[in-house]
């Protein structure tokens, strides 16, 4: 099945296109500086949702749910066009790209299926008023699908905490630490 393998392979595929991703990259201070910027947006992003998503308990419609029904995947492709950018090579994004674009999708398509399954008719009503990835502002103040899709009304920091969303934030710190050092052979050695 397709599900069953974009789980297997996404974060398997990850490791050796990480690599390979540091590996055609050609950062300077200026593509590095843009790319944080962007991969930081991101992480707002992902940090609103992480805020407001109770995983298996309630069909999240708040905050950026409201807004389109995969604000963390939203929040992941503007991480990765951060380091599509600040890698300074158009092969380096080329590989941030074919991941992005082979896995994302089927995730996607998955996931909605298992909500589907979850919540039937009020995930029903909430994809019919929400778009699935491109952000458009909600038709109702509220954001709120009904009497079972309430999610958290505002943000919370507890659920940020629950959901581990710091651990993104650590990542990519962690990854433009490598992205800097990749810069730094560059400019010692030419490759």
């Amino acid at each position: 099945m397709a599900g069953s393998w974009v789980t297997r392979w996404r974060v398997r595929a990850g490791y050796p296109l990480s690599i390979l991703y540091i590996a055609l990259a050609a950062p300077t201070i200026v593509f590095i500086a843009i790319g944080a910027a962007v991969a930081a947006v991101g992480l707002i992003v992902r940090a609103a949702a992480a805020g407001h998503l109770r995983k298996l308990e309630t069909l999240t419609t708040s905050g950026p749910y409201a807004w389109t029904r995969n604000p963390l995947y939203l929040g992941s492709s503007l991480l990765a066009a951060g380091f599509a950018i600040a890698g300074g090579s158009p092969w380096s994004a080329l590989v941030i790209a074919a991941y992005f674009l082979t896995f994302y999708p089927a995730v996607m398509k998955k996931e909605e299926a298992e909500l589907h399954v979850r919540y039937g008719q009020s995930f029903d009503e909430y994809a019919a008023r929400v778009p699935l990835f491109w952000p458009r502002p909600p038709h109702r103040a509220s954001g709120v699908a009904g009497p079972k899709g309430n999610g958290e009304a505002h943000f919370s920091w507890k659920q940020y905490q629950r959901n581990r969303e710091y651990q993104a934030a650590i990542g990519v710190f962690g990854a433009l630490l490598f992205v800097y050092l990749r810069m730094l052979v560059r400019r010692r050695t030419g490759w």
